[in-house]
């Protein structure tokens, strides 16, 4: 049972998107949520729909979730399949949800971007007039340990031979997970990640090492296709 938080006058949303930092700006939310005593929220928004996001998507998703409900946070929202802008999307999620104070991060943007493409923080600023925004700096050159690029995602599927899982691109009545393998730029054999739903509906992905797989069925999100 969650514990019914002493300020609910005050209600803060963490905007995450894909890359390490998202985490960072979780924790952060959660501190100021704790010094507060309100409820938290975390948002994501994608033009795709879920069921078409890569290995590397779902996984910093996956991990998302999961820490969510490490630090009781009152909601993760995805608004996947999203046709508007995002700065649209979070005013709705900041309006239904009672939102007083919003955390983003800032990625370094020189001026002729700014010129060209606008600053996503004043777009925001304008649209929301009466939320505190906080600006998270962010820094692009953070990156997961195993930094490896892969390519596009290709239908495979995983079947059962003896006491292990072998790689397979030919439907078969053995086959039992369907998947998308996506397979490691510079190599000649079958190495990668296959991403998959389990039996139980959760999105996993496991190392491919030429056909066969191995280590734990839940690893880092750190596919980036090429």
């Amino acid at each position: 049972m969650r514990k019914i938080k002493g300020r609910m006058d005050e209600s803060i949303l963490v905007c995450v998107y894909y890359g390490p930092n998202g985490e960072r700006l979780i924790r952060r939310g959660h501190k100021l949520a704790q010094i507060m005593d309100c409820p938290l929220y975390v948002l994501t928004v994608d033009a795709l729909p879920y069921d078409e996001f890569d290995a590397e998507k779902s996984g910093y998703v996956e991990r998302w979730k999961e820490l969510c409900d490490e630090l009781d946070v009152e909601e993760f929202i995805i608004r996947d399949n999203e046709k508007r802008s995002s700065v649209k999307a979070i005013a709705e999620v900041a309006h239904n949800h009672n939102i007083t104070q919003i955390i983003v991060g800032q990625s370094p943007q020189n001026r002729w971007e700014e010129i060209t493409k606008g600053s996503f923080v004043n777009v925001l600023l304008r649209e929301m007039t009466f939320i505190d925004i906080h600006l998270v700096s962010v820094d692009r050159t953070i990156k997961s340990e195993e930094d490896i690029l892969f390519e596009k995602g290709v239908r495979g599927f995983l079947k059962k031979d003896e006491d292990r899982y072998r790689l397979s691109f030919t439907r078969s009545n053995q086959n039992l997970y369907e998947g998308i393998f996506y397979k490691e730029i510079g190599t000649d054999f079958n190495n990668g990640v296959f991403k998959f739903i389990n039996n139980t509906g959760k999105t996993c992905q496991i190392h491919i090492t030429e056909d066969i797989a191995t280590g734990k069925m839940k690893e880092p999100p750190n596919v980036k296709e090429k």
